[in-house]
């Protein structure tokens, strides 16, 4: 079982990226958001992998830049009728913490916003969802009849980190590329200031 891939991005298309680890090439199915975050063709790159087969297309990879997300991706694909393109079309409009909120509002319009996902399937994700972790964030529905607002999850480091650098003129797009690199060279446990300085390096590079 592949769970992480470390190794040089030799190409990046369409709904996938190839990966060069020591010289075998990994075809890796990625989300447009996962995909649009990756660093340049050339750079060494990182993605958390979700392996699945099915009798219709044998085995594939999945890649994600977060535990969380491949967390999230594994959660959906236990709802019946959530396959892996419905699954990363989600992801692809509501990162984890944005789905949890989503599903603690029962905001099954937010969820059909996916491609491929109907009104059943988005009501399907929501009541499913109730109550499940998706990554380090997790609501519980509240008592029939009662309505409770659900709180809203903790700050990341890399919220934050992003903050700071479109505070400084960055633009997000640049700024999300920035801090995803720093985390991948430093581990998710980073601190927020130690962040912002590798941030500063891969933007200055």
């Amino acid at each position: 079982m592949i769970g992480r891939l470390r190794g040089v991005l030799a190409e990046v298309e369409e709904g996938h990226c190839l990966i060069d680890c020591a010289g075998v090439g990994y075809v890796v199915s990625c989300g447009a958001r996962t995909l649009q975050r990756l660093p340049a063709p050339g750079d060494e790159a990182t993605l958390h992998v979700e392996q699945s087969w099915s009798a219709e297309n044998g085995p594939r990879l999945y890649g994600f830049l977060t535990r969380d997300e491949r967390r999230a991706f594994t959660t959906l694909l236990g709802i019946q009728g959530v396959g892996p393109k419905a699954a990363l079309s989600v992801l692809d409009v509501l990162p984890p913490g944005e789905l949890a909120s989503a599903v603690a509002r029962e905001d099954k319009a937010a969820v059909g916003r996916a491609n491929g996902v109907g009104p059943k399937l988005a009501l399907r994700i929501v009541t499913e969802l109730k109550g499940k972790p998706l990554g380090d964030v997790s609501f519980t529905p509240s008592a029939p009849g009662v309505h409770v607002e659900a709180t809203a999850p903790a700050p990341s480091v890399t919220g934050e980190a992003v903050s700071a650098l479109l505070g400084l003129g960055v633009a997000e797009v640049n700024a999300r590329r920035a801090v995803d690199q720093a985390l991948i060279r430093l581990g998710e446990d980073a601190d927020l200031s130690a962040v912002i300085r590798a941030a500063l390096q891969e933007l200055g590079r």
